[in-house]
């Protein structure tokens, strides 16, 4: 359960390429090197996103042990936010991904959570998020790509709260190899309250 899991918005795209139009039979005009190179695209690994384009993840800001991440979107569009944390096991092996970000009002969640998990888990045994003291509750795997097995969850606004208040919560999963064993993740909830009260604000400006 150690495998370091890619994030998805690193999966998200944005490509732009150029394609210069070359002279098939007569020799170019001489340019210095800045004209020559206009025009020219050097290209990008596959399957990475381009740096600053649209598709593109970037950290907004860091409150303690969470992230703001958000998405540059297309031009006229507005970047959409989520608070985000790596979920490593006691041996610091980065083990899920745990993404979380507000909802529209008037819903009965307030919020919905992205929980990605390796490949190796056993989804009939479900997932499990327990805040402090309060009862666990049992989430299903809603999907597995090649990124992992992936749960999305839905918060009530109560807990969302009960998660502002919190100092930790733990999320557990089962192991396919041994499904008599259980694997307890900390998620500290230190910056939690500042960090999705900025994504609160970013994604409603």
């Amino acid at each position: 359960m150690s495998r370091k899991l890619p994030s998805l918005l690193a999966l998200m795209i944005g490509l732009g390429l150029a394609v210069p139009a070359f002279a098939q039979d007569a020799p170019a005009p001489a340019a210095d090197d800045a004209t020559a190179e206009q025009g020219l695209s050097m290209g990008q690994t596959e399957g990475q996103p381009a740096q600053d384009g649209p598709g593109s993840m970037y950290v907004e800001a860091t409150f303690e042990d969470w992230q703001q991440r958000c998405i540059r979107a297309e031009e006229g569009q507005k970047d959409r936010c989520q608070l985000y944390k790596l979920l490593k096991d006691d041996q610091n092996n980065a083990v899920a991904e745990f993404s979380l970000f507000n909802l529209p009002q008037g819903n009965q969640a307030a919020a919905g959570a992205t929980v990605i998990v390796p490949l190796e888990t056993l989804l009939t045994a479900n997932l499990s998020l327990k805040v402090d003291s309060s009862p666990a509750k049992v989430y299903p795997f809603t999907w597995c790509s090649e990124v992992g097995c992936v749960a999305r969850i839905g918060f009530t606004q109560a807990e969302v709260d009960a998660l502002k208040r919190g100092s930790k919560a733990v999320l557990t999963i089962v192991p396919v190899v041994a499904p008599d064993q259980k694997v307890n993740l900390d998620v500290s909830l230190a910056g939690f309250t500042a960090g999705y009260d900025a994504v609160v604000t970013s994604n409603a400006e």
